[in-house]
């Protein structure tokens, strides 16, 4: 009976056996930073305040003005 053992893989082999084996994993890792970068990104935008002053008194107090 064979070995089941074909011998040393060649270096391109071993190459593309770490690709198959690592690369998803790693393109995964980087499209989770990628997306929480724009999430953080659009988090600050959306977190900025509107166009919206006070007449000077303490905050919660007083009118606010909207600007147009």
């Amino acid at each position: 009976m064979y070995a089941l053992h074909m011998g040393a893989l060649h270096p391109v082999e071993k190459i593309l056996t770490l690709v198959l084996a690592f690369g998803p994993f790693l393109l995964l890792a980087a499209v989770i930073m990628i997306r929480r970068r724009q999430d953080a990104r659009e988090g600050t935008d959306a977190t900025e305040t509107p166009d919206v002053e006070t007449d000077g008194a303490a905050e919660g107090e007083g009118r606010v003005h909207r600007d147009r």
